[in-house]
């Protein structure tokens, strides 16, 4: 399949199906903000969950916390946001469209005609803009954040005080970011408002033990998404040159996703030194520095930062998944699958009766409020069992339970898996224990 048209399909299932919206839309949309549908949602939310286990709660050197969207302006100033947060920026003289300079292999051409008439390339700060307060003024002045790292920055201390942590030891957050992205594009890939999931792992100020847990975490977060189901040949891990680091870098690697529309950012592992809590310690004059036990001595940690965008991953995970069949698998040709994992899937189960009547309709419902206690599930008891079980494919539920009249005798039903889309018999009391096993490996 062309990717251009995977792509096409991908957006297209996403609207259909209830997975992801343009934000907006009854009003023309708005550029580079979605909102996730009924199916989206859940999605999005079952990947959250994944991280926070994996790398929250499975650990016993990481806490979590859900800092502010909105904080003092003074943040911004520390971290270096409000002068070096910024993207290349040329505007073409003929249709006034704008664009990042990085980026203009993207650019259509001219609707005037003809290629673009770009101006000189100028920065263009992407943080987003708001005032607290009844009055617009420098004094009010302040940013909806640009990444959630600073919100976990200023309450190093904090933290360390309240959970009594000891180096090394990571403090983790999801949360919303925003970035007034001049070309925002590739669907959920590019967007102004996102979803981050970000690790701040603190560790002695030393560029050995920097680059140890710099390796460390590379491998953790590309096993995190070969785990849920990216195929490995899809992933790459690309190092950042030198002259292009951030300023706080002295060493970054972006894990790459073979998306339709190209190789590109899945998630960056940032070695940033001591650089944001020293600022934060000078721009607020607080004392952000560790007391080493051992040691005893005083000094301000080191951070490698792990970092990856949820929607963007949501994506990956979609694009893998996609599947249209080629006709010899015993599926129609053309009918879409998606092999999302057990643990990512909206709903982990759909519950359809053979028939409405007789009894078996009562009873598919009876299921159904037995399985949906325990797992997200589906009732569908619309059009023939093979449309039903087509339905499900295309949005990745992994299992379809059927009951029929043999279930009314013997408390039987066939549960059909749908990847093999082999079924098997077996009793209603089993159905919650089999989903188990199945989704938990």
């Amino acid at each position: 399949m062309e990717k251009d048209k995977l792509m096409e399909k991908i957006v297209s299932l996403c609207k259909r199906r209830g997975f992801i919206f343009q934000s907006s839309e009854i009003y023309g949309g708005i550029g580079g903000i979605y909102d996730f549908g009924p199916l989206g949602a859940e999605l999005k939310r079952n990947l959250r969950e994944e991280w926070w286990k994996k790398f929250v709660l499975s650990r016993e050197d990481m806490v979590g916390m859900d800092s502010g969207i909105i904080m003092n302006a003074k943040v911004w100033e520390a971290s270096g946001h409000t002068t070096a947060f910024t993207d290349p920026l040329v505007e073409c003289k003929k249709c006034h469209l704008r664009f990042r300079a990085d980026q203009l292999d993207d650019a259509a051409k001219c609707k005037e005609g003809g290629e673009h008439e770009l101006t000189e390339e100028k920065t263009f700060n992407i943080l987003v803009k708001t005032h607290l307060g009844p009055t617009e003024d420098s004094s009010t002045l302040t940013y909806l954040r640009g990444e959630t790292a600073q919100g976990i920055f200023v309450n190093f201390k904090n933290v360390l005080e309240s959970s009594r942590m000891k180096l090394p030891f990571g403090i983790a957050q999801i949360g919303k970011a925003f970035r007034n992205e001049i070309t925002p594009g590739n669907f959920i890939f590019r967007t102004r408002e996102f979803e981050q999931g970000e690790i701040e792992f603190f560790i002695n100020p030393d560029k050995e033990e920097s680059a140890k847990w710099y390796d460390y975490w590379i491998d953790q977060y590309k096993n995190f998404y070969i785990d849920l189901g990216i195929k490995s040949e899809n992933l790459e891990v690309v190092p950042h040159a030198k002259e292009k680091l951030s300023h706080y870098s002295i060493g970054t690697s972006d894990i790459e996703y073979k998306y339709p529309f190209g190789q590109s950012e899945l998630a960056g592992i940032a070695q940033r030194t001591d650089y944001d809590l020293t600022q934060h310690q000078k721009f607020s004059g607080k004392n952000l520095e560790y007391f080493d036990e051992e040691s005893g001595k005083k000094f301000v940690p080191y951070v490698v930062e792990p970092s990856m965008g949820i929607d963007r991953a949501a994506l990956a995970f979609l694009c893998d998944a996609y599947d249209e069949s080629d006709g010899t698998d015993g599926r129609e040709k053309g009918e879409v699958t998606l092999h999302l994992s057990p643990k990512l899937a909206p709903f982990k189960c759909a519950v359809f009766p053979l028939v409405k009547k007789d009894g078996v309709g009562d009873k598919a419902k009876e299921v159904y409020t037995t399985v949906k206690g325990c797992f997200p599930a589906s009732y569908d008891e619309s059009g023939s069992i093979g449309r039903r079980y087509r339905r499900h494919d295309e949005i990745g539920t992994p299992f379809c339970v059927t009951i029929d009249y043999q279930t009314l005798e013997d408390e039987s039903v066939t549960i059909r898996e749908r990847d093999s889309m082999k079924q098997e018999r077996i009793k209603i009391d089993e159905i919650n224990s089999y989903l188990f096993e199945k989704i938990s490996k």
